[in-house]
């Protein structure tokens, strides 16, 4: 048995854990921040219909 490939192998495996896990944790992040931005826009959608309730519920249409 070859200890030092042996070592290499799972020293390599736990470096690609590793970048696994940090990409994973970049993605979440970057999720919560889409995710509190939509939130956001859903706020200011929610204040501009209870300034202007009229805003949208109606529209004219040709064909």
């Amino acid at each position: 048995m070859d200890i030092a490939g042996l070592s290499m192998a799972l020293s390599h495996i736990e470096t690609n854990n590793q970048v696994g896990t940090a990409l994973l944790s970049k993605a979440m992040d970057a999720s919560e921040v889409m995710g509190a931005g939509i939130v956001e826009m859903i706020d200011a959608a929610a204040m501009e219909r209870s300034v202007n309730p009229a805003v949208g519920a109606n529209f004219d249409m040709y064909i």
